[in-house]
Formats: structure tokens, sequence, C-alpha cells
């Protein structure tokens, strides 16, 4: 099965139709979310799948089926992804997509699918794609349409020999990729190696170059998570290398994103480091459920602590009564599992139950939802809603404001 020499360039309309994936590694880390911003349904066929996509299926955005490909997993497809390491397994997917007549990308095999996925640019809402049969041609190309539109007020990746040997500690924001920064975006496009947590932008990813190293330190609560010593041993390691490593975080590298322990692992190694903030999702998400952290007559202070830990924990740092007695804003971060005991622990403080609260999910992302309560219904809501991360909380006035905004998260 040969793709023709000239094939028929076209975008597909994905939104709301079946794309299966075969395979869970990190080519279809970097396939997966740019087909769900497409609105694909994606079922994902794989005996084992990376954090981040863990993640996703955790948080009800992909359906998995944790096993080896079989014949007929491909019924009622529109499109196909073959993804595995195995050659002999993705040309099987890629002959029962033939026999069914359905489109089929290759990812170990450009020329032998019915599909190419293209090396995209995306300037705002311009999207431009670029076929050549070839990879690293494909990757020429597209690095030429990118310097061009760069010539027409757009950013363009180039190489940077200074950068070669250096980490930069990058800040995703909260999660939609369009709340990354300009340098953050800029950085990244000028990678050698990403090491990427799952909290970060994804669609990002997707757009790099075929031959930059994409590394998973994506940390799922309470589940899988690649140890932080490993993290810093593979920033120095790549870098000394000659590298120039882009360490990409969800929020800001430094709140609770021990961007601090990277940065010191880095200086002792002598590796030159660099810290790009980032929109922190403790200001940003609330501000998109239109919940201000402070308001003029109403809160004179903000605290954002970590809920990783639940009061009384010999490990926790906080001193939850002294946050009882404030009559700020408190916000929750990682805190979904800890927040019933978090609330007992407040009310208990003196803080009244009947607190305005408000449970914020997906933060930035199209599925984004709010959940308003109070601080003694809080523990029902998050059962009522059957509320996983990420997600965060804020306990204080200001949740109980009425909604001022228009929040259209599509940005349309």
């Amino acid at each position: 099965m040969i793709r023709p020499v000239n094939p028929y360039p076209v975008g597909l309309d994905l939104e709301g139709r079946r794309v299966v994936v075969i395979g869970g590694g990190s080519v279809a880390q970097r396939r997966i979310p740019v087909l769900l911003e497409a609105g694909a349904v994606v079922h994902l066929v794989s005996p084992d799948v990376t954090p981040t996509l863990q993640g996703l299926v955790d948080a009800g955005r992909i359906w998995w089926e944790p096993r080896e490909y079989e014949s007929g997993d491909l019924e009622g497809a529109w499109y196909v992804v073959a993804a595995t390491r195995n050659s002999l397994v993705n040309a099987r997917v890629a002959a029962e997509a033939e026999q069914n007549r359905t489109f089929c990308v290759r990812a170990d095999a450009v020329t032998s699918g019915s599909a190419v996925t293209p090396a995209v640019v995306r300037r705002g809402e311009m999207l431009v794609a670029v076929l050549t049969g070839d990879r690293a041609r494909t990757a020429e190309a597209r690095d030429v349409v990118a310097r061009a539109l760069s010539d027409a007020g757009a950013e363009a990746p180039e190489v940077d020999e200074a950068l070669r040997g250096t980490v930069a500690l990058v800040g995703g924001g909260p999660g939609a990729d369009d709340l990354m920064t300009v340098r953050g975006r800029r950085l990244l496009a000028r990678a050698d190696v990403v090491v990427a947590d799952r909290l970060a932008p994804q669609r990002p990813l997707a757009e790099l170059r075929a031959d930059v190293e994409i590394v998973d330190a994506a940390k799922i609560p309470y589940g899988r998570a690649m140890a932080q010593d490993a993290i810093n041993e593979v920033l120095v390691d790549r870098a000394r290398a000659g590298k120039f490593v882009v360490r990409l975080k969800g929020g800001d590298p430094f709140l609770y994103g021990r961007g601090y322990e990277e940065a010191q692992a880095c200086a002792e190694a002598g590796v030159p480091c660099t810290v790009v903030p980032g929109v922190s999702s403790a200001l940003a998400v609330p501000a998109l459920a239109g919940i201000p952290v402070t308001n003029r007559g109403m809160t004179h202070e903000l605290t954002v602590v970590s809920g990783h830990l639940p009061p009384g924990h010999p490990g926790s740092l906080i001193d939850w009564d002294a946050l009882a007695r404030m009559r700020g804003t408190l916000v929750v971060l990682m805190g979904v599992k800890n927040s019933p005991a978090i609330a007992e622990s407040l009310m208990a403080g003196g803080r009244s139950s009947d607190t305005p609260a408000a449970v914020i999910v997906d933060g930035s992302l199209d599925g984004q939802s709010t959940h308003r309560c109070t601080l003694g219904t809080l523990t029902d809501t998050l059962a009522t809603h059957e509320v996983r991360p990420p997600a965060i909380v804020v306990v204080g006035d200001v949740a109980g404001l009425p909604q001022a905004l228009s929040t259209d998260l599509r940005h349309r």
C-alpha cells in the first residue's frame, strides 16, 4: 500500500467522528491533542500509554483499550493512526484500514499509508500544512514557510547556536496553548529536547520538528510519575550533549513547579539555565471562570496553598488554623483528593460553612466547568460532579459574586 507520489491535500472535518489510534507512545502523545482539538472522538488501543495519555484517559477525554491491536478495532473509524513501535503491526493496521476504505497514517513509514500527516505552521487563526513525502524535506519546507510568515509579522523558529547546551524552564500557562507566553513559544520552537509535563499545553508539541526528542515527565496525582531526580538528570545530560533543552511546565515554573530544584541542578552541573515565567492557574483559572481573586471593598488578601497533603499530615507546612481565621480569598491547588479534609479543617478553625466556594475543572480548556457551592457543601459538590484533577478550589466571598463575564473559551 503505497501513497501516491502527488497526494491530494485536504482538510478533514473530524468533529464528533471516531478516530482510532493504535499505539500509546510518544507519537500518539503528539498526535492525539491535535485530534482532540479538531473535535475527534479518539479511541486508543495499546497495552501501555504514556503518563500524559493516561491523564487524558483519566479525564475522560479519550477512550483506551489496554491491549494489543486486534482485527476489527477499526470498525466505524473515519481516520486511523498506526503509531506502534512494531512495523508489522502498523502494516496490519494499514491493511485493515485499506479494506475498510478508511484513511490511515503510518507513523513508521510515510509512504506506506493512505494518508500523510503534514508539518504545520500555525499563526493565529491561520494553519499552513506542508507535504513533501520525506520527513526531513517536509520539516525544511515548513521552516521556510515559517520564515516567510515571519517577514509578514509572525515569529518563526530559527536555529540559535547560543542556545546549544542550555536549559530553559518554560511556564506553559494554565493549559490552553494561546495562553502561553510569546517568549515561551519562541523558545519551544527552537528546542532540540522538550521535557514536558502533563498539564503543559500539548498542541504546540505537534508543531515541533520531527527530530525533536520529547520526554514525558508527566506527574499524575497519586499515580505514575517521572522521579524529579530523573528529570534533573535528563535536563543536565541532554544539555551537556550540546542540545537546547526546554522544560515545559504547566502554570509557572516557580509556583509548585519544582522549577528552582531544576535550576539548582543545572547550576550545580555548570549548565546555563533561564526561566520563562508562565500564567499561573491560581490567578488565570478563577479569572476565566469569572471569579476575581481580589475585589475592592471585599478582600485585601489572597493566599495560594498546595492541597497535596491533608491538614494534620506530618509533612504539611501549612498552618490551617491561621488560614481559617483569615477573611480573604483562598486558592487551593492540587487539592481535589484532600479538599473534604481541608473544608472540615477550615470550618473547625472558625471559617463559616456558608462561605462561598467554587470548584473549577479543566481550567482554560474547552471542557472547563465551574461548580459553585459553599464551604459546607464542598464535599458533596466534589462527589456529585465526580471531580477529578486538574481542578482548583476557590474559597472566599469572591466565589459568590454573580457572573459578569462572557467565558467563551474558544476565543472565536
